[in-house]
């Protein structure tokens, strides 16, 4: 018997938890037509098979019509939902795992022009900022619907065999009802914390009237929204306390802050460069005054923190959700001790930021996670070995060779720089991008337990390839910044990644032009307005760095806004001339004629990569296949056969930025789903 905290079985009322190790609800945009089918399924299937206790399905399940997501979430109002989550539930006990699901009513958190067009709902007509619809003021019907809403979506669930449920109350309708600052209705639900929570207790026991004692029910909640005049730690205490009381409730599920704004839903779920665990005190300090079950997620992104969390009696289960995002084999790893083969999750929120710009959650450096249908987890052996040789040692060709290696074969990389990592060894150099450098730390962790041969301060040639007598060669050599932009002056201009590796010191009167609106422009920025340089950031697009995504620009903004910083959109740079000491800089627009003309001491230019392909280029004539990839069969998730050049010695593909400019996971996923069949 372990005596690990994590390892400990936990009692929920009736329900005995394997462990203390939970997914809280969370919705990666999978469902189909509102429903969690075969690649819903198979993402919680993967993780129940590794030994997670408990997964929780479906952040913000919709209960009402009147609700309708904003992304790709569960429609737990249709009838037909009972017969999908019963087979994913079905699975997932068989694996002795058990299953929740969160519902939900949005409230004011989404939009009108959604889904029926029926107006959005809330205790006030005060607007959602993320949202921005103005929603209509409850009237008592519609309190009383919702009331029955909540309750039909509750016996869906138990229809189908779940554990439980959770209800979601922060950000959407329930606390909407809880805050002062977005509660305006007279009694009985509005005034007194009694009233305001009265909503939430006849949810409640509309529930348990009709589902009755045996079908776990929670609350996942803010217990202080840390706005002036909000819901504060006082009202969460006793809303806490009250919960227990009630006897409605079988745990409490504790979160902190607001999700209304960008910046407040950055504080509640933090990303890379924040703190790690900040609710974790909070959450244990709920329990210590309840003395009941409490749940708790929020940046617990390694195991030792997450013992810690169970260790020191903070909360009874634990939720490592982004983590079991990049590595669904946690548990599993843990039990056989080999706690250091867990792939990091690096708070790059890849995942989050692309469901709330409408796509589906993938993590940055794990390409089979939401594929879990035709991508592997687990890296199965080749039947035949080969010889396999790799040039470029960044995410893409150590993805490669990771991959390589695992399936038995022999492997070799040349790399021109002396460590590897490539572009995100340079991006890692900032503090608050640093824990990137565990994409690459865990890969050459892997490639070193598989013998790989790592040749490193060379830049290969030919001979170099053909000497290790391949069988594959795979180029993922990058690219090189472009920055010839412009019609004249390029020779004027500075690469966001010549200020970030530090070969050019920043200016002190810069402009940065950044027409890729990834992290490499609005991050050189940050860096030269850190030296405090006055700094314009311009892009020609509607909004700039839209590649960074939401969440993952708040840092960004808090260190850019509290100095001499301009952003500037819908501007192109043009030209650039020396003026002088100075460098003039003239900028037109896509929209018009209108010309304007800057005088700064610096010009820095973000337009992506150009593929680094001499290489490639010079081996295609000499390959079996002239470099052909066979797209059917790589979307297929079959080996390439390709063999045009009856006189080639080897197969050739390239991967990565080698091909074209796009991004890490775009990297990683070119090379696990091409090596995984080689």
């Amino acid at each position: 018997m372990s005596t690990d905290p994590l390892l400990q079985p936990f009692q929920l009322k009736h329900l005995t938890l394997k462990n203390r190790i939970m997914i809280t609800s969370h919705e990666p945009a999978y469902p189909e037509d509102g429903m969690p089918k075969e690649r819903y399924l198979n993402y919680h299937l993967e993780r129940a098979r590794a030994g997670v206790a408990l997964t929780m399905t479906a952040g913000s399940a919709s209960v009402a019509r009147d609700s309708p997501p904003v992304f790709n979430n569960i429609l737990a109002w249709k009838d037909e939902v009972v017969g999908h989550m019963k087979k994913l539930s079905d699975a997932c006990h068989d694996e002795g795992c058990a299953v929740m699901i969160q519902l939900t009513h949005l409230g004011r958190r989404t939009r009108w022009d959604k889904a029926d067009w029926l107006p959005v709902v809330s205790p006030s007509h005060e607007r959602e900022a993320a949202h921005r619809s103005f929603p209509k003021k409850l009237e008592d019907w519609d309190i009383a619907r919702i009331i029955g809403d909540y309750a039909d979506a509750a016996e869906r669930m138990q229809a189908a065999g779940l554990d439980g449920i959770e209800i979601q109350a922060y950000g959407h309708l329930m606390d909407q009802f809880w805050s002062p600052l977005t509660n305006d209705l007279d009694g009985p639900y509005g005034g007194s914390l009694e009233n305001r929570l009265r909503f939430t207790f006849e949810v409640l026991a509309e529930i348990r009237r009709r589902c009755g004692e045996a079908f776990l029910v929670g609350v996942r909640y803010t217990g202080d929204e840390l706005l002036k005049g909000g819901f504060d730690a006082k009202d969460g205490f006793e809303a806490s306390r009250l919960f227990k009381d009630s006897g409605l409730v079988d745990f409490l599920n504790v979160v902190r802050g607001h999700i209304d704004t960008d910046a407040g839903l950055t504080d509640v779920i933090p990303i890379q460069g924040m703190k790690s665990a900040p609710h974790l005190d909070f959450a244990g300090e709920i329990r210590k005054a309840t003395n009941f079950p409490t749940f708790h997620a929020a940046k617990i992104q390694d195991v030792a923190t997450a013992r810690h969390a169970i260790a020191a009696g903070k909360v009874d289960m634990i939720g490592m959700t982004r983590a079991h995002m990049t590595d669904p084999h946690i548990v599993r790893k843990i039990r056989e001790k080999r706690e250091d083969d867990i792939r990091p999750c690096v708070g790059a929120n890849y995942c989050l930021d692309r469901i709330y710009q409408g796509g589906l959650a993938f993590c940055i450096h794990n390409a089979a996670t939401g594929r879990e249908e035709t991508m592997p987890q687990t890296i199965p052996v080749a039947e035949v070995k080969k010889r396999i040789t790799i040039v470029g040692a960044g995410p893409a060709g150590l993805e490669a060779a990771r991959v390589a290696a695992e399936r038995g074969h022999a492997v070799t990389v040349f790399e021109a720089a002396a460590k590897p990592g490539g572009q995100i060894r340079l991006t890692s150099l900032q503090e608050r991008r640093r824990e990137m450098i565990s994409i690459i730390d865990w890969r050459m962790m892997q490639c070193a337990k598989h013998d790989v041969t790592f040749h490193f301060n060379t830049f290969a040639n030919e001979d170099d390839i053909l000497a290790t007598r391949p069988d594959e060669v795979i180029i993922a050599t990058g690219g090189l910044p472009h920055t010839e932009v412009l019609e004249a002056g390029n020779e004027h201009v500075v690469s966001a990644w010549d200020i970030l590796a530090g070969d050019v010191k920043p200016g002190t009167n810069v402009l940065v032009y950044d027409d890729a609106g990834d992290n490499a422009g609005i991050q050189a920025a940050d860096l030269i307005s850190a030296t405090g340089a006055k700094v314009e950031i311009m892009t020609p697009d509607r909004s700039f760095a839209p590649e960074v995504m939401a969440m993952n620009l708040v840092p960004y903004m808090r260190s850019l806004q509290g100095r001499e910083t301009t952003f500037t959109v819908t501007w192109r740079l043009k030209s650039v001339a020396v003026s002088g000491n100075q460098l003039e800089a003239t900028v037109g627009s896509d929209y018009g004629d209108a010309v304007r003309v800057r005088l700064v001491d610096q010009v820095v230019v973000n337009h992506g990569t150009r593929p680094l392909d001499d290489l490639y280029f010079a081996l295609k004539p000499q390959s079996l296949n002239l470099g052909e990839v066979d797209y059917q069969a790589l979307i297929a998730g079959h080996a390439q056969t390709v063999a045009t050049n009856p006189d080639g010695a080897f197969r050739l593909f390239r991967i990565g930025d080698a091909v074209a400019s796009r991004n890490t996971h775009a990297a990683i996923y070119d090379a696990l789903r091409l090596v995984k069949d080689l």
